[in-house]
């Protein structure tokens, strides 16, 4: 064979092979990349995680609404579908999406059948976080009220690091803080105080710093009327009488018939010779917010906004 013939097939021969361990180290990292994993803290505990899990059931309307605000919806497979906000409402109607329960009972045969990379509960089902640990990679999106901000953002970092979106996330939240800042200002420049009141088919029950809605004096730093409302998961029964007493300014009231679809006690609850004089009557300031945003939902990127553009309406 003609030596330059044989040399020129000899280099083609070399170039094929460097091509093709070229491209199996690409694919090997390529293949590492989409199976690193990273360990998350969260309420429940510390969990390991493969980057952009790509099958995902959502227990907590929260991260439903932070997995829609960072375009991640094509990710869950599975939701609470019953009582669900109405801005979320759109996800029900997914036939690509399978309803697996409900934010405090999980169907785990549902569960397991959309094959979960990763599931995200909150705190009213954190007592079955082992139980769905052995399902698949479980994380408890619920927040730490005492600490809310912080606790929040590291919830929405969570998600920024498994998708590496964490750009996009950091974005939002400064926008927040920025939001957050204004609103702080207001209200440390007022001397109006407030009272967060939860209503339950007649019955009502006071909320104050450090608790599930304390986000309002603790975050958005609206002053409270009451300082020792003792932290409790129900809250503090009051009556008409101890709101007439306390005299707050701006009464925010969340009803949960509302939210769950019950009994609606409205505004008629509050139409009585007691609360009539109180300055948050008189000066119209009984500010009823969204129960779904608030008892059901809340924790999420879009949620928060929604909480936020209501306080800031509630203070101009």
């Amino acid at each position: 064979m003609n030596k330059s013939i044989l040399n020129g097939l000899v280099a083609i021969t070399v170039l094929v092979a460097l091509s093709s361990c070229n491209n199996k180290t690409k694919k090997e990292q390529t293949s590492d990349s989409e199976t690193t994993a990273i360990s998350i803290d969260h309420l429940s505990g510390t969990t390991d995680i493969t980057l952009n899990p790509e099958n995902v059931v959502i227990l907590h309307y929260g991260a439903l609404d932070t997995y829609r605000e960072l375009g991640l919806q094509s990710h869950i497979k599975g939701i609470p579908a019953s009582n669900t906000p109405e801005y979320l409402s759109d996800f029900t109607k997914e036939k690509s999406i399978a309803d697996v329960g409900t934010v405090k009972e999980a169907n785990l045969e549902k569960v397991n059948a959309t094959n979960p990379d990763l599931i995200i509960i909150g705190g009213r089902m954190a007592a079955k976080y082992d139980e769905m640990s052995k399902v698949a990679p479980t994380i408890n999106f619920d927040i730490d009220t005492k600490n809310y901000w912080e606790s929040f953002k590291h919830n929405q970092q969570i998600i920024g690091k498994l998708y590496k979106v964490e750009e996009k996330v950091e974005q939002v939240l400064k926008d927040m803080e920025e939001r957050i800042t204004e609103i702080k200002e207001k209200a440390s420049g007022s001397e109006k105080k407030a009272l967060i009141i939860l209503t339950n088919e007649g019955r009502m029950s006071a909320y104050g710093k450090g608790s599930r809605f304390g986000i309002i004096h603790d975050v958005f730093g609206i002053h409270p009327a009451d300082s020792n409302i003792e932290v409790s998961t129900h809250g503090h029964p009051v009556s008409n009488e101890f709101i007439k007493e306390l005299n707050p300014d701006i009464l925010f009231v969340i009803d949960r018939g509302a939210a769950i679809k019950r009994e609606t006690v409205g505004s008629k609850q509050f139409a009585n010779p007691l609360i009539e004089k109180t300055n948050a009557y008189k000066n119209n300031k009984i500010i009823f917010l969204n129960p779904e945003l608030w008892y059901l939902s809340g924790g999420g990127l879009q949620s928060f906004k929604m909480m936020l553009d209501e306080i800031e309406s509630a203070i101009n």
